[in-house]
């Protein structure tokens, strides 16, 4: 969660990578693709597709650059509206595929007699795990839907590096305890080059002036004289502009 000034890094954090593992039932096919919807279809589910090296095989083939279709049951807006908007009003649109790209998939369990396979996948941002859930399914050749999904890795954020509500509210007066576990927006960047300002730039800055920089198109960590980190500025065509500020 993002809290404070925190909250103005969301539009960053939203493009990472992720990292997931999934359930996914084989043999019968929802209208939403996951647990929730109503089942419209069901297919048998042929002895091989549920051998590990079919179903190796198959994963490997998902990784890389593709177009990938979206679900119905989607927040992707067509002509203003939502993807299910049109589907609980039982409307056509068209949906156009989508580039997604699949680092790495491997699986992790076969369960022949609930007919489902648990996997793990490393992709980029705008990949479906529903859509891809089915799309495994046909290549197993049969249908299926997404049974669960536990999201494990959000660009570096990794679940095993996580706090749960009640942990943090038993501690909330404990400060060292706090500060074990809350990122700072300075550590979110600390791989971006830092710049440093003398006191006439930083309050152009500061008030929103945009400032001639020689540097390169990227998100920059900004300090003061005194190396007091700041905030994050942005250049675009050697112009230096104010973006998140902690003060």
């Amino acid at each position: 969660i993002l809290i404070g000034k925190g909250t103005l890094c969301s539009k960053y954090l939203i493009n990472h990578d992720k990292k997931y593992v999934v359930n996914l039932a084989l043999g019968q096919k929802t209208e939403t693709a996951d647990l929730e919807g109503k089942i419209i279809e069901e297919k048998n589910i042929p002895d091989k597709s549920l051998t590990q090296s079919k179903i190796e095989k198959v994963l490997k083939s998902f990784i890389g650059k593709q177009q990938q279709m979206p679900p119905i049951y989607s927040a992707i807006k067509v002509n203003g509206k939502k993807l299910y908007e049109y589907a609980r009003k039982g409307q056509n649109v068209e949906i156009k595929p989508r580039e997604i790209e699949i680092y790495d998939i491997k699986l992790m369990n076969i369960d022949a007699q609930k007919k489902q396979i648990q996997f793990e996948v490393f992709c980029g941002k705008g990949t479906y795990i529903r859509s891809l859930c089915e799309d495994i399914a046909e290549k197993l050749e049969t249908v299926g839907y997404m049974e669960s999904l536990k999201r494990i890795q959000v660009g570096d954020f990794k679940i095993e590096e996580s706090s749960k509500i009640q942990e943090l509210e038993e501690n909330k007066e404990d400060t060292k305890y706090l500060e074990s576990k809350i990122i700072s927006v300075e550590e979110i960047f600390k791989n971006k080059e830092k710049i440093k300002l003398d006191d006439k730039k930083m309050q152009l800055f500061l008030n929103g002036v945009k400032i001639t920089q020689n540097q390169e198109n990227d998100i920059y960590r900004i300090y003061d004289k005194n190396e007091k980190f700041i905030g994050i500025g942005i250049i675009q065509d050697k112009l230096l502009k104010r973006d998140i500020i902690l003060d």
